[in-house]
């Protein structure tokens, strides 16, 4: 009886202590998109012990107990650590935002596997922008954002027109693979240097960019690149933003996005209107329409659908590029008034994702892509001339390219239990028919002054063909850790492509072929591992193949003499990373050497028109970095570059004497790739001080070196220095709470400069960077969880 007395009178007090303690339950967010974080972690913040309370679910809820604790810790990977006094917290509730940081070197990243993992698991090198960088950033153009990439630089071709340098030289060619949310924009085969102007920036939340090839996940193009846009998803509770913009050059330009969860469904909508009048350039007006929408609905804790849509349309006028004697004399003027570009793109897909057990995954993706790209380009004006030199005539085009696709990427993942290992494999599958035409036309030009006053349609097709693309792919990757520090990633691509081209010409219109089927298969492996010394310090390598099978306009166009092989690129790379300092100090460094073989370069002919062909061999080798600096917690460093040679191994080209009709072989064997800086960097130096919360100044340095203009490395670019500043505010508090304002000074000395040059036997042309322009925003959020 005693006994039994006891236990109940031991029970009763049990009970009456967990009914008096206290729990507090909130929802953790990303303090600007407000989604919610899922797995971050709480812990006590005590100076004894850091005992983990609690981990968000997938909606980012939490509920913890917190009796006899003082100080609650908030940390989430790619995340500022937010310590909260409990004294402080009123009702038993508590809604976190979290800031993502700037300084940590080691986010979540998804692109290295299509899985969310640390940055120091992934044995490549990859960088993040993510939103507080977006956001700070306030750019009007993708290049503003991507230059602060250690390695990279997207060339500003005005009016969200651009190329880019990865790895590689400037160049216009497929080398780089753009993908929103893990899909490419556009299906293999039909690249376009300009096709991020199909990204609409503010339905953005990160960019994630891997460096050197990642054919063996991600397939053919991504050689130099592949960047990845991660799109915004639902906020938790509700959330919106609306913000208006213009600049000293009459860019005018209308942010507006918002979203919702309730219960099992979550909505985001949001897009941009920009329109450019007539600006710092003659003939240089634009109008984009750009949009997406995103919904979530979780049928349950492991299964979801998620839902997306983008439209983005671009109508542009071209103005096209610069003689010396304009640009120095800073004369914008085009030499034209009629060329132009018009784009209309829209992308649709839906995801399913399960999660069996604790180690089984799967997603399945159905995803439709449509296009049309119009227009009447001013690179394609050119000057007919006889064997003296002297003007004859001059001639253009007007072409119109057309595709939509039809694809599935489903992905399986599971790990197991014998040396924490884990296997990853899908499949893909793209059928994107296209059609393409070209017509000629007929030029007038005021030969005394320079200028092409019209034009006439001849009605005659330089090209008019259909063709039937079909890509199927197969991949795996293994990853395997035999000791808590070592990881090795293995994987393998298989994928076939195919082309079947079909002639709408006549035959007895034109001598070239009516039909063709060219298929290429290529196997592309990957190795590497990565070792984690702890304290933030690690080290990796990796070897990988990326090839690229020639493009369809290249294939196919009747102005391509010359056939073209598939490109193939060994690389071989090894990096680290480490912190110092109490983690004020982050440094990450890679070493690569690239050898392509086969690979696709465009040569400019006299008319100043390009013929792509096969260079036998080049060779790219470099390293890269980023250093930030957080000496206190209101000021931020950072700096970035790259410092590569570029060089012909095998390349040649045959130069023709129209006087004599003799040719001459001109080898460029060990001679500098044209337009291949040798040096790139960026560095920005950002300040935000504590005394004045939600005001932010950043003075941003971009450094191109000089570089040499053709294959010949006879003419050179001196390349440029500009700056620029940043200052923002963000009202915290008062009637004003969630209003912002900013101002841009970009190009701050006014310093004359182009994004790139190109040389050809009659000279130069620039293409001209805008001279310093001040750009002014506003802004007003709301949100609730």
């Amino acid at each position: 009886m005693k006994r039994y007395l006891i236990l109940l009178i031991t029970f009763i007090l049990l009970k009456t202590q967990a009914l008096g303690q206290t729990t507090i339950q909130g929802t953790v967010t990303d303090a600007i998109t407000h989604e919610a974080i899922s797995g971050a972690s709480i812990c006590k913040s005590d100076a004894t012990n850091g005992q983990k309370l609690a981990m968000t679910n997938a909606k980012g809820h939490f509920s913890i107990k917190v009796d006899g604790v003082a100080l609650i810790k908030f940390a989430m990977v790619g995340y500022n650590v937010q310590i909260i006094d409990v004294s402080t917290i009123k009702n038993q509730k508590l809604d976190i935002a979290l800031e993502p940081s700037t300084v940590d070197l080691q986010p979540v990243v998804v692109t290295a596997s299509r899985e969310g993992q640390a940055r120091q698991d992934a044995p490549i090198a990859i960088s993040k922008i993510n939103s507080t960088q977006i956001k700070d950033t306030k750019a009007t153009a993708l290049y503003q954002l991507l230059n602060k990439v250690a390695g990279m630089y997207m060339v500003n071709l005005g009016n969200e027109q651009h190329t880019m340098a990865i790895r590689q030289p400037i160049t216009y060619n497929a080398l780089y693979l753009y993908m929103e949310d893990g899909l490419p924009i556009r299906p293999t085969g039909i690249f376009n240097h300009n096709s991020l102007y199909e990204i609409n920036m503010s339905g953005v939340k990160d960019i994630e960019v891997v460096k050197g090839p990642a054919s063996s996940l991600y397939g053919s193009n991504s050689i130099g690149g592949a960047v990845n846009f991660i799109t915004q998803g639902p906020p938790t509770g509700y959330a919106g933003n609306v913000s208006v913009q213009g600049d000293n050059y009459h860019y005018r330009r209308v942010d507006a996005d918002g979203g919702f969860t309730q219960g099992k469904f979550g909505l985001y909508v949001g897009g941009y209107l920009a329109h450019q009048g007539e600006g710092w350039q003659d003939y240089s007006a634009f109008d984009k329409y750009s949009g997406n929408f995103k919904t979530t609905y979780d049928f349950s804790a492991k299964t979801k659908l998620t839902t997306a849509a983008a439209y983005n349309y671009l109508n542009t006028q071209t103005p096209g590029s610069l003689d010396s004697a304009h640009f120095y004399d800073r004369s914008y003027g085009a030499n034209q008034r009629f060329t132009y570009r018009k784009v209309k793109s829209f992308r649709a897909s839906t995801r399913l994702d399960h999660q069996w057990d604790d180690k089984n995954s799967t997603f399945v993706t159905l995803f439709y892509r449509q296009n049309s790209t119009a227009q009447l380009p001013s690179y394609f004006i050119s000057d007919v001339r006889d064997n003296n030199g002297v003007y004859q005539s001059s001639n253009g085009q007007v072409n119109d390219q057309r595709f939509h696709s039809f694809g599935l990427l489903a992905q399986h993942r599971v790990d197991f239990d014998f040396l924490h290992s884990r296997l990853i494999g899908g499949v893909y599958v793209d059928d994107s028919p296209s059609s393409y035409y070209a017509q000629y036309l007929d030029v007038t030009k005021d030969v005394a002054n320079n200028y092409y006053t019209g034009f006439t349609n001849t009605g005659r097709y330089i090209d008019d063909y259909k063709i039937k693309l079909f890509n199927t792919a197969a991949y795996v990757q293994y990853e395997v850790k035999p000791t808590e520090a070592l990881r090795i990633t293995g994987g393998l691509r298989y994928d076939r492509v195919h082309y079947d081209f079909t002639n709408g010409i006549p035959a007895g219109q034109t001598k070239y072929k009516q039909q063709e089927t060219n298929n290429f298969n290529i196997v592309a492996p990957k190795l590497g591992l990565t070792y984690n010394f702890g304290a933030n310090k690690g080290i990796y390598a990796n070897y990988s193949v990326g090839f690229q099978p020639p493009e369809t306009g290249d294939l196919y166009s009747s102005r391509q003499l010359t056939p073209l092989k598939q490109a193939t690129f060994d690389n071989y790379e090894a990096g680290g990373w480490f912190a110092a300092f109490n983690k004020m100090l982050y440094f990450e460094l890679s070493v690569f050497d690239m050898e392509g073989h086969n690979e696709i370069i465009s040569q400019l002919l006299p008319d100043n028109t390009t013929q792509n062909q096969n260079a036998g061999a080049t060779r790219h080798r470099g390293i890269e970095y980023a250093l930030t600096i957080a000496p206190i917690k209101d000021l931020t460093f950072r700096f970035s570059g790259t410092n590569a040679r570029h060089t012909y191994v095998e390349y040649s080209e045959v130069r023709t004497n129209y006087s004599t009709g003799a040719n001459t072989v001109i080898s460029y064997n060990g001679n500098r790739m044209n337009n291949a800086p040798a040096w790139i960097a960026n560095s920005e130096l950002t300040y935000k001080p504590h005394y004045l919360p939600g005001f932010r100044i950043a003075t941003e340095w971009q450094h191109i070196n000089h570089y040499f203009t053709d294959a010949a490395n006879t003419k050179t670019y001196s390349g440029y220095d500009i700056y620029n500043l940043r200052l923002g505010y963000d009202v915290k508090s008062g009637a004003l709470k969630r209003a912002g304002i900013w101002f841009n000074v970009l190009n701050l000395t006014n310093k004359l400069y182009a994004t790139t040059v190109t040389s050809n036997q009659y000279g130069d042309t620039y293409n001209a960077a805008p001279p310093r322009t001040y750009t002014l925003g506003i802004s007003y959020s709301i949100s609730k969880y």
